[in-house]
């Protein structure tokens, strides 16, 4: 009996970025949070007129409190998510164990909306029930997926590390602009670096580079407009 050739292996490839959302959103946030929140600190300040080392001193300052705010809030926003994912697993668990009958009558109604036939649509959910009954219920009632899971050690980690790499940007500006300089020289650094990250938000999220970095470069402008007349009304020499 001749052996059935082997199939051969796909090739066609997809590259899907829901995967990044989690890590993606806190490392963005961070970053732009990073860039425009100590520059703006370092431009008002630089504005009031202090002396360069007062200047460097609230960068720094405005760095290290803004990522340990960073790594606790998205922490503790991504922790509760986590929680309440969980809770949702254990309900769907217990039914599993106190009632399969109605689980599997409630996973053949969700497949019967999706557009299959009654017929096909009670296999599809036999054979995921004795596959993996409680990933059937997470992923297609509870929209509960393993790519999308909550995490926030990862949240709370990207978002402090990307913090401190978007405040290095204008911590940089100060140290190498020349001191009479530096509130300006802060702002086109800032305002540089936040069409950077915009783009490449954008473009690893799927979306248009050039609208990613406009939209985030125009509300960057206006934080930076804003700590510059700030600072100017406290015109001090220290």
């Amino acid at each position: 009996m001749p052996r059935r050739p082997s199939p051969l292996p796909s090739r066609h490839a997809e590259v899907h970025r829901a995967g990044r959302a989690g890590w993606l959103r806190a490392a963005v946030l961070g970053a732009n949070d990073g860039i425009v929140s100590v520059a703006g600190v370092v431009v008002g300040v630089a504005a009031s007129g202090v002396q360069p080392q007062a200047v460097l001193a609230s960068g720094v300052a405005a760095t290290v409190a803004g990522a340990m705010s960073m790594a606790a809030g998205e922490y503790v926003s991504v922790r509760s998510q986590a929680d309440t994912e969980a809770a949702d697993l254990a309900v769907e668990r217990r039914e599993l164990q106190d009632d399969p009958h109605s689980e599997l009558e409630e996973l053949t109604a969700i497949y019967r909306q999706r557009g299959l036939d009654a017929t096909l649509a009670r296999q599809v959910a036999q054979a995921l029930t004795a596959h993996d009954a409680l990933g059937a219920h997470a992923r297609d009632e509870l929209g509960i997926t393993e790519s999308l899971r909550a995490r926030p050690v990862q949240a709370a980690l990207a978002s402090a590390c990307a913090f401190c790499v978007g405040a290095a940007l204008p911590m940089l500006t100060v140290v190498l602009a020349p001191a009479e300089h530096a509130s300006t020289a802060t702002t086109v650094a800032t305002l540089v670096g936040l069409s950077l990250t915009g783009g490449w938000a954008a473009q690893m999220g799927g979306a248009s580079p050039w609208r990613g970095a406009v939209r985030v470069t125009f509300w960057g402008a206006a934080a930076m407009l804003a700590a510059r007349l700030i600072g100017g009304l406290f015109d001090v020499v220290v």
